[in-house]
């Protein structure tokens, strides 16, 4: 199968991740991909890094003569490259995908939804996924139901794939988790809650940073916080500013960048998702699921898809991320539980599982 995967996205966030990581695994299965995506980005370098076959253009360009320029390009390359379907995960150029299909008529055109602003339902757009798009995927249950909904999209034509996780890169390493915590000088009834995600106010490190300091100021001295992340929207200097303003300090580690993510993710005890809003594709999540590290989660996007009740909280709500963790922390069968049920979850999440999920549908409009 021949596939276009346009990724025109600027940073390599979660959007960026599913179209690449797909593409990577369409390769993998021995299917010919191209993967569009925008010059001069974190997503194309990675996209570089991971040796995918990648080209270039001003996709997301907005004046009159650049998208008339663009719509050339467009045909050319769909005349060159002959795609049996063309996989838009983001919005910028899937007005003109639309247009060539009608034009051209030679393949497929799938709109994949992992952002997380709901789509206006106005004209244009209910033309776009109920007519022309010959099937719609949504990495989250709001953004399905969004769709089922409001846009009325017929359900053959509608489908739910949440991503994977490479399991063969995450999954329990006890050997990685007594490296790591050596490394970090954790002892053995240390308690290590970890977040992993870039320094953004939407991560919510300024919570988990309040509800560790809570709990290590009431007693609960053996806590130690493990950050992974590193600068992005929000310095890490006002991370560092964070942690002293709370004084916890010395209970406190960011690992910055580091090539062995999976190994730092099994010296945890407990995993926190504190997002504000957004994770409509939880990465971070899956990864912390699949090493076997038990995961408590704000309530927000594709999170109550993974996880249930027990685990979730509201978002913001700083008690209520203090009490989850304290739950855990005293309560090592609810800890075992969580796990187990949250590696019963994983069992159709692999990378194996989303390919074979995403050929399903694009066999099925073939």
């Amino acid at each position: 199968m021949r596939s276009i995967q346009v990724v025109n996205v600027r940073w390599f966030n979660a959007t960026a991740w599913y179209g690449m990581y797909l593409s990577r695994l369409l390769l993998e299965g021995g299917h010919e991909v191209l993967v569009l995506g925008l010059p001069d980005t974190l997503s194309a370098r990675k996209g570089e890094e991971w040796g995918l076959p990648m080209r270039l253009m001003d996709l997301n360009t907005a004046t009159p003569w650049g998208i008339a320029a663009l719509y050339g390009k467009l045909k050319r390359l769909v005349t060159e490259f002959k795609p049996d379907v063309v996989n838009c995960h983001r919005g910028e150029s899937y007005l003109l995908w639309g247009l060539l299909k009608r034009e051209l008529g030679s393949f497929r055109l799938v709109r994949t939804r992992g952002d997380q602003r709901l789509p206006r339902a106005n004209i244009v757009n209910r033309w776009l996924h109920n007519d022309v798009s010959s099937a719609v995927i949504t990495t989250n249950s709001p953004m399905n139901r969004h769709f089922q909904d409001v846009f009325k999209v017929p359900q053959g034509k509608l489908h739910q794939i949440l991503g994977g996780v490479d399991t063969s890169v995450f999954y329990p390493d006890p050997a990685a988790r007594a490296r790591i915590r050596a490394e970090l000088g954790y002892g053995e009834n240390d308690f290590v809650v970890g977040l992993l995600g870039r320094f953004d106010r939407v991560k919510g490190q300024h919570e988990l940073i309040r509800a560790v300091a809570r709990l290590h100021g009431q007693g609960m001295t053996n806590i130690r916080l493990l950050l992974l992340g590193f600068d992005s929207a929000t310095p890490e200097s006002t991370v560092r500013g964070w942690i002293t303003e709370h004084g916890i300090d010395s209970i406190t580690a960011i690992t910055g960048k580091r090539p062995d993510i999976a190994a730092c993710l099994n010296a945890l005890d407990l995993g926190v998702v504190a997002s504000l809003w957004s994770e409509t594709i939880a990465r971070a999540a899956l990864e912390i699921m699949a090493t076997g590290v038990p995961l408590v989660s704000t309530d927000v996007g594709v999170m109550p898809d993974l996880l249930n009740s027990q685990a979730l909280f509201g978002a913001g709500d700083v008690d209520a991320l203090a009490s989850r963790i304290r739950l855990v922390m005293t309560n090592p069968e609810l800890a075992e539980a969580l796990r187990c049920e949250q590696q019963q979850r994983m069992h159709d999440l692999s990378g194996h599982d989303f390919l074979a999920k995403t050929l399903a549908v694009y066999e099925g409009i073939l």
